[in-house]
């Protein structure tokens, strides 16, 4: 028998990191979770890639 791995994905989530966030930096992900419907692991990783694209213009 195989072990459980899970739904199958083109973009495998691998690693994991931990950060500190003041109380107002929640307030404002929940926010933007709320209004967008989506995960705080979404917003972050959207955040992440516009700071990326506008250092690469």
């Amino acid at each position: 028998m195989s072990p459980r791995t899970g739904r199958p994905t083109d973009s495998p989530k691998k690693h994991e990191t931990r950060i500190r966030m003041s109380d107002e930096d929640i307030q404002i992900l929940e926010e933007c979770c709320k209004l967008t419907g989506k995960s705080k692991a979404d917003i972050i990783r959207k955040g992440i890639r516009e700071v990326y694209a506008k250092l690469k213009k």
